[in-house]
């Protein structure tokens, strides 16, 4: 297919580039991190080569959210964003972007947004999971932006009309212990998307959605793991009459069909996108590829001849997206 948009595609300034070094093998270090510093080369003939129009590009992970340091995260989300805008000007028609955020300070967050929106002409952001900030409990403290003190900045949100991406992060070392003794459970294979879909089922289950109905939330991965589990999330011990212990009004697929997308993003598999589409429609399903942490052709490939209809295809390699990031405009 070509005109394909894809908008989980990232890239890494030199402050950035290292915090994306223990996702692969040394030996393959010095790949990724070319990959993630071209922007203008080999990227732009991969999209060419692959039937890709348009790449939406975001900062690294996890970067801004992993700098307790609140001016020090402001001061690098600001540099990250200015040069994406400067890499998108030299070729607009190839490359839009998603603002990095210092979610650690959510007036400075608030601020950033308008002004990469406003200014920028960026179509949204993306932020890397819970922000750590030295001035709750020296950063050890994961912070969601469910909490109270986001609310304004979800309002801001809402009323720019752009999408917020909820990319994922590994949990803190105190959180992980699961995971002790078994390392290659963390990262893509799986802690990304536990904790990816815990933060989004926060946001669902502290009644975000009901004071912001317009918000727009993108999570990668075919869904974290979400679709799958929907009617389990909102049914269990359904013989049990008991209210609801959570603020929101609505069952979480109300939520989920309405206020989330997913994207196809690292996660090619033929089952898995039919199981999406049978859970959220079409219309809530858009094409990525997670470049440079996987292959492009892998992606497209994999999209271009998978099992679907046409007229699918169509929505979710290009028109989806378009229409939500207001491309064609």
């Amino acid at each position: 297919m070509q005109g394909k948009i894809a908008l989980e595609e990232h890239f890494a300034i030199p402050e950035t580039l290292n915090d994306s070094a223990g996702f692969v093998p040394g030996t393959y270090w010095d790949e990724l991190q070319r990959r993630l510093l071209d922007i203008q080369d080999v990227r732009l003939k991969l999209m060419d080569d692959n039937g890709i129009e348009t790449m939406i590009l975001s900062l690294n992970a996890p970067a801004v959210q992993a700098i307790p340091e609140p001016k020090r995260a402001i001061d690098i989300a600001r540099r990250a964003n200015d040069v994406l805008a400067e890499e998108i000007a030299k070729r607009p028609d190839r490359f839009r972007g998603f603002a990095a955020l210092p979610l650690q300070d959510p007036d400075a967050a608030t601020e950033e947004l308008r002004r990469c929106v406003t200014e920028l002409g960026f179509v949204g952001a993306l932020v890397n999971g819970f922000s750590q900030s030295e001035s709750v409990d020296d950063g050890n403290t994961p912070l969601y932006y469910d909490l109270p003190q986001y609310r304004s900045f979800w309002a801001e949100v809402e009323r720019l009309d752009v999408p917020f991406y909820l990319h994922p992060r590994n949990p803190l070392e105190q959180d992980a212990r699961i995971y002790q003794g078994h390392p290659w459970l963390l990262g893509p294979t799986w802690a990304f998307a536990q904790e990816t879909a815990v933060h989004a089922l926060r946001l669902m289950t502290s009644g975000l959605f009901d004071e912001h109905p317009g918000l727009n939330i993108v999570v990668g991965h075919m869904g974290e793991g979400i679709p799958a589990m929907l009617w389990r999330i909102d049914n269990r011990n359904a013989w049990v009459d008991v209210p609801p212990t959570y603020p929101a009004k609505r069952r979480m697929v109300d939520y989920f069909t309405e206020n989330f997308f997913i994207t196809t993003s690292g996660n090619f598999r033929t089952q898995t996108l039919i199981d999406a589409l049978l859970e959220l429609g079409s219309e809530r399903v858009m094409f990525s590829t997670d470049w440079p942490f996987e292959n492009v052709d892998h992606a497209a490939n994999w999209f271009d001849s998978a099992s679907i209809s046409e007229a699918d295809r169509l929505k979710i390699g290009r028109s989806n997206a378009a229409a939500l990031f207001k491309l064609d405009r």
